[in-house]
């Protein structure tokens, strides 16, 4: 069991639309990107000039491009993290980062997080690729609570589109940049809790989605894809089982993969568009930051008695899913 006190979430202002994507003459039309990946939208801290010039060609190039580092976009996650808790950057103990995409082999980019923020704390990266949220809240759901400090911010900037190579249309439409934030405790009582932690990794099928260093996105989509949907399903069926899901107040969030992964597994599991929660069709892939950065920007409309179901599935392969109750 781990406490929520905040959450926070932040993507870059420059869009990247289908339109666009379209535009750079590489074989996609909006309407063959809708039908495939269902993704309208995506936020980039690259410059629209930069990736119609070099389609990205040279992903060495994007860190130097890009208008953010990721140390600031995850700052900036969790300040409306701290704001929503009620808390200032000196009352966190504990930081704890996590990227598919770093700025930095070394250090850990908890800790250029932590600078940024102006906290002198212990700082180290726990990473499992899109998953890494769960992980990182099953890890500290595990630990003694006398182990922690009250207060451990959570961080997962994510600068996708860094690795994109945008002359290839299978992997265009995808990703987004973006960062989410959690501020949480496992000995500061509040009204949402997360629960029912599960995790668990296929590493003999690592190689089926990777970004080698310093180099483009790759995967095997097919097998990415159907790998994503039998363990979204399996995973949220199992939450289905302990939790209500007759009373309105079931709501699903998973990992922002596309759209028709998501509606499959809705499907599948008997859920309505009104308890599914995404953000995928205006921001695309996200990784490890997706699925928090969907729950934070429905921060408004938690209610009492809500269950929250967060499924997330990544490289590795992993999987992790938990639940958030919002107790009355």
């Amino acid at each position: 069991m781990l406490y929520l006190h905040g959450l926070g979430h932040f993507h870059p202002e420059n869009v990247i639309t289908n339109r666009f994507l379209s535009e750079l003459d590489i074989g996609s039309s909006e309407e063959w990107i809708m039908e495939r990946v269902g993704v309208r939208t995506r936020c980039t801290s690259l410059s629209l000039d930069y990736i119609k010039t070099t389609k990205n060609k040279d992903p060495r190039v994007a860190s130097e491009a890009s208008k953010y580092t990721n140390a600031q976009m995850g700052a900036s996650a969790a300040r409306m993290a701290l704001k929503r808790a009620g808390l200032k950057p000196e009352d966190i103990g504990m930081v704890i980062s996590g990227s598919s995409t770093p700025d930095h082999v070394t250090p850990a980019e908890a800790a250029t997080v932590a600078a940024e923020l102006g906290v002198d704390v212990l700082c180290f990266d726990l990473n499992s690729a899109c998953s890494t949220f769960g992980m990182q809240l099953k890890f500290l759901s595990d630990m003694k609570p006398d182990a922690l400090p009250n207060y451990v911010l959570v961080v997962n900037p994510e600068s996708f589109t860094h690795s994109v190579d945008y002359s290839d249309r299978k992997v265009a439409p995808l990703f987004g940049d973006g960062s989410s934030a959690a501020v949480v405790s496992a000995s500061v009582p509040s009204k949402m809790v997360f629960e029912s932690f599960f995790c668990d990794s296929n590493p003999l099928s690592w190689d089926k989605v990777r970004i080698p260093h310093l180099k483009h996105f790759g995967q095997n989509g097919r097998a990415v894809q159907g790998f994503a949907i039998r363990k979204t399903t399996e995973s949220l069926r199992k939450l289905q089982e302990i939790y209500p899901i007759n009373s309105g107040r079931f709501k699903f969030i998973g990992h922002q993969a596309n759209y028709g992964m998501l509606k499959t597994v809705c499907e599948r599991c008997g859920l309505s568009e009104d308890d599914h929660w995404h953000n995928v069709v205006n921001y695309g892939n996200t990784g490890g930051s997706s699925a928090p950065c969907v729950l934070s920007q429905h921060w408004d409309r938690f209610r009492p008695e809500n269950h929250i179901a967060l499924v997330m599935v990544g490289s590795g392969l992993t999987w992790v899913r938990t639940m958030l109750k919002i107790l009355e």
